[in-house]
């Protein structure tokens, strides 16, 4: 469905490109041996080259180098066998060097795209290009009143910056842009995607215009750091442009910040163009030279990325697009599904993985590899339901303990008490214990009231404790009404 604000006076649709920053998971920094360990005291892990002392010279991570070729392998794009490295020089308290070291016309990763699929319809997104650069300092103003800190842990570590094309259309289209990206990352490991941590964060860039007419005027919103945020910066924004256009007055291009607490975007600063960062060369280092050979030793390092991943799951275990899209988004559920997965029925598996297990997992606030859940663990239950030994509604209503529980799932739900009467014999006495109870629904049943077929089960079940097996309770009290 087409994303379409309506204004006063029309109709309008809205363009979006995003740069998405993604802080490579290397140890060390981009151009120096510090620590990249978040979490640390602030500025304890700084070496001369972070802080900018003169004659201090930057080094590159290879290692940094080679997640960026990995990340551009992924995203379907073109290898640069030379790229440069320049400076990009602007006057920040928390950029120390005065400059900062970033590639601009000859990035290491050119065109390539990503597909994403809204309301089950598969759109191309184009990726501009994604380039290497250092981080800036952070500035941290609320330690006390008067003063500005400045912490430079951040200062220094490698980034990738990964630039759309303007093929996005709407907030949902933002968001799932982001999912996408974000799972490729961390399939390949070149970045953890913590948006929390900030160490993957989105500038989006949002323009609207007329069906039929040019790009509009585009505002830049910076440093966005979640995907529920991306969507409602976007929403803001767009309706903000609809109405000044249609108030007879101009877009200003610019920077601006979004207050998540207002739900608003406020200008930061008039957008600057790339002259006036006076990018040149840096000449510290020299052009970066990728061979075939370390692109081609790369290439066979790739795993299998969630699209192929989610087309194999459709294919060996019969799933919707929309399970196998939910599975294979972490690598760590797509993992898990295929350990639980054999010889049961898959959509079985995936009802329990994206119900129950997705449940839990949210309540201790863990990611299913973290979690220390085994597969086993949720199997054996599986199996009992299957089995019979206990029914669905049982398994759900204990899930919470029994994960708490060691016990394998048999020795649980016998100690519990869980185990389904299944004995036809024991379950055609209480049929007709309820049955010789209630004689005047019966003939109300027999003369219409088909309604009241759910009244007995309901007993069945209530002197049972439950126990009873549910679906053999329905088969033989259809038997025994017919008689």
């Amino acid at each position: 469905m087409t994303y379409v604000i309506e204004g006063k006076k029309d109709s309008w649709q809205v363009v979006l490109g995003l740069e998405v920053h993604a802080q490579i998971s290397s140890k060390s920094k981009l151009f120096s041996v510090a620590s990249t360990n978040w979490g640390s005291d602030p500025n304890t892990q700084v070496e001369l080259v972070d802080c900018g002392m003169p004659g201090a010279l930057p080094v590159i991570n290879e290692y940094c180098v080679d997640q960026a070729v990995l990340t551009g392998l992924s995203l379907n794009a073109e290898i640069k066998k030379m790229s440069i490295f320049d400076r990009k020089n602007y006057f920040y308290p928390d950029l120390p060097q005065g400059y900062q070291i970033s590639q601009f016309e000859h990035p290491i990763v050119g065109r390539g795209h990503i597909n994403i699929e809204v309301e089950g319809k598969v759109k191309k997104i184009g990726i501009t290009r994604l380039h290497l650069e250092q981080d800036a300092g952070k500035s941290l103003h609320d330690q006390d009143i008067k003063n500005s800190y400045i912490d430079l842990n951040r200062s220094g570590c490698a980034l990738m910056e990964i630039v759309s094309e303007p093929d996005l259309s709407s907030p949902i289209e933002a968001a799932e842009y982001v999912k996408k990206l974000r799972s490729i990352l961390r399939y390949i490991g070149s970045c953890d995607g913590n948006m929390e941590k900030g160490n993957l964060r989105a500038d989006v860039n949002v323009s609207v215009k007329r069906e039929g007419e040019k790009l509009g005027t585009r505002c830049e919103i910076k440093n966005v750091n979640s995907i529920k945020f991306i969507q409602q910066a976007i929403e803001f924004e767009a309706k903000r442009q609809v109405n000044i256009i249609e108030n007879g007055e101009k877009i200003i291009q610019e920077t601006r910040l979004f207050d998540p607490n207002k739900c608003e975007t406020r200008s930061m600063r008039s957008k600057e163009e790339s002259h006036d960062y006076r990018y040149f060369p840096d000449p510290d280092l020299p052009p970066l030279i990728i061979s075939d050979e370390k692109v081609n030793s790369l290439k066979e390092q790739l795993p299998e990325l969630p699209d192929k991943k989610k087309d194999r799951f459709i294919r060996e275990f019969n799933l919707s697009s929309y399970d196998a899209e939910v599975i294979v988004n972490d690598q760590g559920t797509a993992n898990f599904f295929e350990k639980l997965v054999k010889g049961r029925d898959s959509k079985v598996v995936t009802n329990w993985i994206t119900g129950e297990v997705f449940s839990y997992l949210k309540k201790i606030n863990k990611d299913i590899k973290n979690s220390g859940i085994a597969p086993e663990k949720i199997g054996s239950l599986i199996d009992l339901i299957v089995d019979e030994k206990i029914s669905n509604r049982q398994a759900k209503e204990v899930f919470e303990e029994y994960m708490e529980s060691s016990d394998d799932a048999s020795i649980f739900i016998e100690k519990k008490g869980l185990v389904q009467l299944s004995d036809q014999s024991e379950i055609y006495k209480i049929i007709d214990k309820v049955l010789s109870d209630n004689p005047k629904m019966i003939d109300d049943y027999k003369n219409g009231k088909d309604k009241l077929f759910g009244f007995f089960i309901g007993q069945v079940m209530k002197i049972s404790k439950g126990k009873a097996n549910p679906k053999l309770v329905n088969e033989l009290l259809v038997k025994r009404l017919k008689e």
